[in-house]
């Protein structure tokens, strides 16, 4: 078998026993089932050792192929980046790159303006964002990379932290005008809190002081997107990122409450299967933290007086 041979089925492996189904692996690599089984099966006699046990209800690794895959996973990472790097060199990052992303508002605010400038620098690369709520399988379902908010459970990807918002709490001007202006976190059991469940424990710290305010409020929802907008329209008061909350802040919409009290920050992360990713990848991860960083910058001065007087400064 030549060296090419021995390339191209030890990728085909690899795309199966990370499936674990050659159905789903077919899809992915666009081949009849019946000529992956054929690939595979010839690459084990050829190695003379069994990799997969195949049933009809289940497909499952051997001892031999469960240590042979981490070996073959690397050298095929390693060969699939080599080649995008020679691609990239030539002709700069290319093919399509799809991202998974959280529903928040602040994804809709900042990464599609992301997305769309770095697709203008990068002619040859087609970008598909896709939103999500909930879990993502990046292997499964084909994902270059996704974008969260909570560390996935799954051991074996690899988490980089690109930045974290800043929370704070907001209300309308015509709220505050009927309701009154909370002047301590423990003041906001009087009022109209607008959640994601039906109550909450909301740790505000304000330098070296802390306290954990109990609230509930008479309108909840699971969109972080739906709350601001009841919030805008004066329904009560929400909990938001900096980011989230920076336009309506600018234009008199809300208002930043309990100043200088805050939220935990909420921590931004990019996920990947690998380490060793491609170029359009590695182009995209590294704008997208460049670019997140002066947004969230930016939100901080809008929601922060002081600060804005001291960048001005």
């Amino acid at each position: 078998m030549s060296h090419p041979q021995v390339l191209r089925d030890l990728a085909l492996f690899v795309e199966v026993a990370k499936r674990k189904s050659f159905s789903r692996a077919a899809d992915a690599l666009d081949m009849p089932i019946s000529s992956l089984s054929r690939r595979i099966t010839q690459f084990e006699a050829t190695i003379g050792v069994r990799l997969l046990d195949r049933t009809t209800r289940k497909l499952a690794l051997t001892a031999y192929g469960e240590a042979y895959l981490v070996q073959a996973t690397r050298v095929v990472e390693e060969a699939q980046r080599s080649f995008e790097d020679l691609v990239a060199q030539a002709k700069g990052p290319s093919g399509h790159l799809t991202v998974a992303v959280p529903t928040d508002f602040w994804v809709t605010q900042h990464l599609s303006g992301i997305a769309s400038d770095f697709a203008r620098q990068h002619a040859q690369v087609h970008v598909h964002l896709d939103l999500r709520s909930g879990p993502v399988d990046l292997i499964q379902e084909s994902y270059d990379l996704a974008i969260c908010t909570e560390v996935p459970r799954e051991a074996s990807l690899i988490v980089r932290k690109v930045g974290a918002l800043e929370n704070g709490l907001f209300a309308a001007p015509d709220y505050l005008r009927a309701r009154g202006r909370p002047e301590h976190p423990r003041d906001l059991g009087g009022h109209e809190v607008l959640l994601t469940g039906a109550s909450a424990a909301w740790p505000l710290s304000r330098g070296t002081q802390t306290h954990t305010a109990e609230v509930s409020g008479r309108l909840s929802c699971s969109s972080l997107s739906l709350v601001r907008h009841l919030a805008l329209a004066g329904r009560g008061i929400a909990a938001l990122s900096l980011s989230d909350a920076g336009l309506d802040l600018e234009a008199g919409r809300l208002e930043r409450i309990l100043d200088g009290w805050s939220l935990p920050p909420t921590e931004v992360f990019v996920v990947t299967t690998s380490r060793l990713v491609p170029a359009k990848v590695r182009g995209f991860i590294d704008f997208l933290v460049q670019r997140l960083g002066t947004a969230f910058a930016e939100g901080r001065r809008t929601a922060d007086p002081a600060a804005s007087r001291s960048a001005a400064g």
